[in-house]
């Protein structure tokens, strides 16, 4: 979404964000209505203090002056009332709607391509689903309501004023365009201010969730010293972007004290000349017109205040807006249900590149039958791991057609065809959680009886039963309490009690030691039994038992075959592999 930085309010946003109130029509319109009475509260109490003074105080009437302070005290009451509605309600409000946005933001972003991801800094999008939003609901709370409130005070209180006394009122009103111009400058240079503050924010929490997340490279690389200063910079720069809407509230605010002061100078000054000469003007007119005064200025200098938060939660409104625009979809447009799966995938002369000027997969075909094991090898970058992401649909292909059971992926429903789909991954994502829910990812329909009977087949029962709580162990922020073997067994269980048709293992035994590797070799002959099976191949043990093996190479398919077969081709690249990367591994075993 496009932003004119210089525009003091963008009217087309906030209708856009209004729109979102429509669910909540009832509170709405019972905080306008609160805003009204309110304003009409607001002019009668010195109203009525310039009848006391008047009509009691002057002719000393006591019996008429304790009838004007018990209305003031109901009026006082009935304004503590409306106001407490009122800002009870446009809070409700507030809170209301950015749940809403809260919601659309992240049920979209969890329908975005990796692609998206892929350019995304994870801090950045945290600042746009937390702060930015937690900001929007300020508009409503601390902005929109409150000046509209404060503007239809100023409007009743001028009009009353008028009607009192046109000669005090323009006094007043003489020094009105001055602050208003005042607060219009103010306004447009808070703007651009604040829209730099939340991008010193975004860069703010990118580099510290970024740093936090991989503090170990930091300190293997003993970077602590350069990370440290790299982090004072930011900083520096974040509170430079403050300091910026500091120095601009500092110059605005004393001027409109002065000039509210001022203000009051002026009908003191006129009206007690008034009164010493004998004119129309009243010692109760000339404190009534004191406080007038004031709350006639008093909204202003909140207005601008209400106004930076305003224009804060409008930034703030812009960038969450840009990402609920974002177009960056895989389109669920498939209608076919994947029930029934036997399993059966085919690559017709596929192409595809994560940038479209640099291609990864080249043309690639091969068949893949039910209830077969088929590896994938190839030298790093080869295209291994590409043919698993585009197998989930986590990428669009360029050219090409990929099939399963002979159905072109584009007809199936996104979350039926991935449901089949089980991937267990090199690098293991593990939530902060139980591991219970780690592996059925609150399923409810994979039960902790289910789970158990799994772990048992597989052999890690014990383990995790070795656990504090067992099943119910929280593993901390990315599984950090469990070693990478560990968490690996975890994630084949996740992947096992599934059931999918297809199963998908990505280099899954890479990084685990030989005791880990036997619980999930065990695992491997069970669930693989009968189901379709793509492993890319790190273990020489995966690869010997696979009814193929395809050998890729710089993002085509080079040789195709089973172990026995490919070892017997001259000079071939899957006997070089096996030669360089597998050999040492068998001498060692």
């Amino acid at each position: 979404m496009s932003e004119k930085t210089g525009n003091a309010f963008d009217f087309k946003l906030f209708k856009r964000l209004l729109a979102y109130t429509n669910s909540y029509r009832t509170v709405f319109y019972f905080v306008a209505f609160a805003a009204i009475v309110m304003s009409g509260l607001a002019v009668l109490r010195p109203y009525l203090l310039e009848l006391a003074i008047d009509e009691s105080i002057v002719p000393k009437d006591g019996e008429g002056f304790m009838k004007y302070i018990i209305l003031m005290v109901i009026v006082l009451v009935l304004e503590v009332v409306f106001q407490f509605a009122f800002i009870f309600y446009t809070n409700w409000l507030g809170q209301s709607v950015i749940r809403d946005i809260r919601t659309k933001l992240f049920r979209l972003m969890m329908s975005f391509k990796m692609q998206y991801f892929d350019k995304s800094a994870v801090g950045r999008l945290t600042t746009r689903a937390v702060n930015d939003v937690e900001t929007i609901s300020s508009i409503f709370s601390e902005g929109l309501f409150m000046i509209i409130s404060d503007l239809l005070k100023m409007l009743v209180i001028a009009g009353f004023m008028l009607t009192q006394s046109w000669r005090l009122s323009l006094i007043v009103f003489i020094v009105l365009p001055f602050i208003l111009y005042a607060t219009r400058v103010f306004q447009k240079a808070m703007k651009v201010a604040f829209e730099d503050v939340r991008n010193q924010v975004a860069n703010l929490n990118t580099f510290v969730q970024e740093r936090i997340t991989g503090m170990k490279i930091v300190q293997i690389f003993t970077r602590e010293e350069t990370e440290y200063q790299r982090f004072k910079e930011i900083n520096t720069d974040h509170r430079k972007a403050w300091i910026k809407t500091v120095w601009y509230n500092s110059i605005f605010f004393p001027i409109a004290e002065m000039t509210g002061a001022v203000a009051t100078g002026l009908v003191v000054w006129y009206g007690g000349l008034n009164v010493l000469a004998g004119g129309a003007v009243t010692l109760g007119v000339i404190t009534a017109f004191i406080q007038y005064a004031e709350m006639l200025f008093r909204p202003l200098r909140q207005i601008a205040d209400k106004f930076n938060t305003l224009q804060m939660g409008m930034v703030a409104a812009n960038r969450v807006f840009g990402i609920l625009d974002t177009e960056s979809h895989i389109a669920d447009t498939g209608t076919v249900d994947y029930t029934n799966a036997n399993g059966a995938i085919e690559f017709k002369k596929v192409h595809f590149g994560y940038n479209p000027e640099e291609e990864v997969i080249k043309g690639i075909s091969f068949q893949v039958n039910p209830g077969e094991t088929v590896a994938i090898v190839g030298a790093t970058g080869a295209g291994k791991s590409t043919i698993i992401n585009l197998l989930n649909r986590f990428y669009e292909i360029n050219e090409g057609e990929i099939l399963v059971d002979g159905i072109s992926l584009k007809d199936y429903r996104l979350a039926s065809l991935r449901s089949q789909i089980a991937v267990v991954l090199q690098d293991v994502f593990l939530f902060a959680d139980s591991i219970l829910n780690n592996i059925t990812l609150n399923n409810p329909e994979i039960s902790e009886e289910d789970v158990i009977a799994a772990a048992k087949e597989i052999g890690v029962h014990k383990f995790i039963k070795s656990l504090p709580d067992g099943y119910h162990y929280n593993v901390k922020e990315r599984g950090s309490m469990l070693s990478s073997g560990q968490r690996q067994l975890i994630s084949f269980l996740r992947a096992y009690v599934s059931k999918p048709s297809i199963l998908i293992l990505d280099e899954a035994t890479s990084s685990v030691d030989t005791y880990s590797e036997e619980m999930i070799q065990k695992a491997t002959d069970r669930i693989t039994k009968n189901r379709t099976s793509i492993v890319i191949a790190h273990r020489l043990a995966t690869i010997k038992k696979a009814d193929k093996i395809i050998v890729m190479d710089a993002g085509k398919i080079v040789e195709e075959g089973t172990h026995k077969d490919l070892l017997k081709i001259e000079k071939g690249f899957y006997k070089n592999l096996y030669e360089v990367q597998f050999m040492a591994e068998e001498v060692a075993e």
